[in-house]
């Protein structure tokens, strides 16, 4: 039945005996140079192993984290009357400023993925931050910015977040920012529940923070009223029919705001109070995302936490964790990567023909890692509540937001990273499998944190604009865990395989390609929802696997690699950029999934890795690949570049090799 994937390439012309010596003796050379290259790239990844077991790359993003870095300590150290401002962590903040001023574009402005365009929520949010932080609004670098802002569009074109968060400081009209009243957690029927697991992290703080967080004073004379375009009205966000009728409630919200029972906003703010504490539980920080940890240091703030206060001091310290910090720049991470980063790298090194190159590097990693089972239900548990709990999260401890993607990943290493207990890894992995396969689903797709996350409606909601306002199935994620779950002996008849992969076969785009939410984008959706469908043995794919194999060849680029922009997610269409090693390494695996490996795409992709791999085995790699919320929030994985290739040296098969 597998035979039925082979690829079908194009006939080769007829060639002499000696062009076939020739051409035998380059595939030798190529299969050397992999083995050469593989070991290399496993070797480096070894050495920055933790000797926990774990690896960690930097995750970094736009300048968007910095500046509201300085934004938050504007909240937490408000300036004195008649003085100026100048918070005891000043040094920190001139520290972003620099690392700010460094990411300005030439045309003024600031991007939100590198080699992308001026964006107006960076770019007016670094203005703001540099002008609070005491840069001369009439200095060349500011001149520009707020000539760019007012280009993209002013403040009024920027969105619900930025506005929110300008509006605490009375720099934008609270009457034209959407409201998060907390009531919505009294609300019957569980509907905190039906958005996603990451704007619930981000709502309950900031409703409380909106509710009972008095304006917040900024620097005397301090305004950003240049930063609106003269003439364009003020609004809450309008995007059709559906969302005029939100905006209707809005207002009728801030009428209960002034005119409500305050018993009941008090009973909504203290539910919100002690939501957000529960979920601080056996975690670093809410979410363990940025901008929830953000929320809920100036939440604890609102509610009269005093500085001196555990909880408030604990979440200040998992918020300043997330630094990278130098004695002259300073950097936001959004979050750590350890178990993603470590699943994929135990991977990449366990699927290296003949094995690891060190065992013992492989059962730290594994040791680790089942330390790491999450034992305790979280919110994915409202929709499945008899559901036994385990599975992953992405950070070094999130236990009530395990990550479905990061579990199958992690099973995936699992079958070659072998612990010093087997029988503990043989319960963690079986509650694993059953973890995954209750949170498939009714469409036959995995999400990234919930089931059947998919209320359409509420992305016309006028705190929607941040584009991640639900947690969609996807194809990228479904790839990966049917994969994950074939490999553990799954079959073809088995409904959880039936039901993934229809719902891969049928969002399959019109060019072959799948859609890739967690990754730049169609290259990254299209490799993983090949290797779904290839181990799933379903011989009803093998056309849709033919049909992606053609579209990776239509879009290799001429060195032999493989590259693609951020920008394909607001065309929706692939968008062709310089080759990367990480993109290029999902086409290869792609197209060897697709048994193209003895094709010459793959030998020109394999060629490329290893001619860009620098002496120390590792590849650099400038532009993004990683995917926050789409056209929003972008994220550069810094081992994407080192463990990818890695994988792909180790998995495409071109004969001798």
């Amino acid at each position: 039945m597998r035979e039925e994937f082979r690829y079908i390439a194009p006939a080769p012309p007829r060639d002499t005996q000696a062009a076939r010596t020739i051409a035998q003796a380059e595939l030798q050379q190529l299969a050397a140079g992999i083995r050469t290259s593989a070991t290399a790239a496993a070797n480096a990844l070894l050495k920055i192993q933790d000797p926990q077991g774990y690896w960690c790359g930097d995750l970094t993003a736009d300048s968007t984290l910095e500046s509201d870095y300085i934004l938050l300590q504007l909240w937490l150290y408000p300036p004195e009357p008649d003085q100026p401002w100048h918070p005891p962590t000043w040094n920190r903040i001139r520290k972003a400023v620099r690392f700010i001023l460094e990411r300005q574009l030439s045309d003024g402005g600031w991007s939100i993925y590198e080699g992308g365009p001026s964006e107006i929520n960076a770019t007016a949010r670094a203005y703001t931050a540099m002008k609070i932080a005491g840069e001369d609004s009439e200095s060349p670098v500011m001149v520009r910015a707020r000539s760019r802002v007012l280009s993209l569009g002013g403040l009024q074109a920027s969105n619900s977040y930025t506005k929110m968060n300008f509006s605490l400081f009375g720099l934008y009209p609270r009457r034209y920012v959407p409201s998060v009243p907390p009531e919505i957690l009294l609300v019957p029927g569980n509907l905190l529940y039906e958005m996603s697991s990451w704007t619930r992290t981000i709502l309950v703080p900031l409703s409380i923070v909106q509710s009972i967080g008095s304006q917040h004073p900024v620097p005397q004379g301090l305004t950003v009223e240049e930063l609106f375009v003269p003439g364009k009205r003020l609004t809450l966000p309008r995007r059709d029919r559906t969302s005029t009728i939100f905006n209707h409630a809005d207002r009728l919200v801030k009428m209960w705001e002034r005119r409500g029972i305050k018993d009941v906003r008090k009973t909504a703010v203290r539910e919100a109070e002690r939501w957000v504490l529960e979920r601080l539980h056996y975690t670093d920080g809410l979410g363990a995302i940025y901008p929830a940890m953000m929320y809920t240091i100036m939440a604890m703030d609102a509610l009269g936490y005093e500085r001196d206060h555990p909880d408030l001091l604990d979440a200040i310290a998992q918020f300043d964790r997330l630094l990278l910090e130098t004695e002259d720049r300073l950097q936001f991470q959004p979050c750590f990567s350890p178990v993603w980063d470590t699943a994929i790298a135990a991977f990449a090194m366990g699927e290296m023909p003949g094995g690891p190159v060190d065992a013992a590097a492989m059962t730290r990693a594994a040791d680790w890692l089942l330390d790491r089972e999450v034992r305790r239900k979280g919110d994915w548990s409202i929709k499945r509540p008899g559901l036994r709990p385990s599975g992953w999260a992405f950070e070094f401890a999130n236990e009530y937001y395990p990550d479905i993607d990061d579990t199958a990943m992690v099973l995936l290493a699992l079958q070659h990273a072998h612990a010093s207990d087997p029988e503990r890894q043989e319960r963690v992995e079986r509650r694993a499998i059953e973890w995954l396969l209750g949170m498939q689903s009714s469409d036959g797709g995995w999400a990234a944190f919930d089931v059947d996350n998919n209320w359409e409606f509420l992305n016309k909601v006028p705190f929607a604009d941040h584009n991640a306002m639900l947690d969609p199935t996807c194809p990228d994620i479904t790839g990966r865990v049917l994969e994950a779950l074939c490999r553990r002996g799954f079959k073809t008849g088995d409904p959880p395989v039936q039901n993934a992969v229809r719902y891969l076969i049928a969002n399959q785009k019109q060019d072959g390609s799948w859609y890739g939410r967690w990754g730049v984008n169609y290259i990254y959706g299209t490799f993983l929802a090949v290797r779904g469908l290839r181990a799933s043995g379903d011989v009803s794919a093998c056309p849709s696997i033919q049909r992606a194999a053609a579209w990776l060849q239509s879009i290799q680029n001429e060195d032999g690699g493989w590259g693609e922009s951020c920008a394909s997610y607001a065309r929706h269409c692939y968008v062709p950029a310089s080759s990367t090693p990480s993109q290029t390494a999902w086409a290869l695996l792609g197209l060897s999934a697709a048994n193209a490996g003895q094709s010459s795409a793959v030998y020109r992709g394999l060629r490329y890795l290893i001619g860009t791999q620098r002496p120390d085995g590792t590849w650099d790699e400038k532009l993004t690949t990683g995917t926050g919320f789409p056209n929003v929030f972008y994220l550069t994985y810094h081992l994407y570049r080192q463990y990818f290739p890695l994988l792909a040296l180790a998995t495409c098969n071109i004969g001798d090799n």
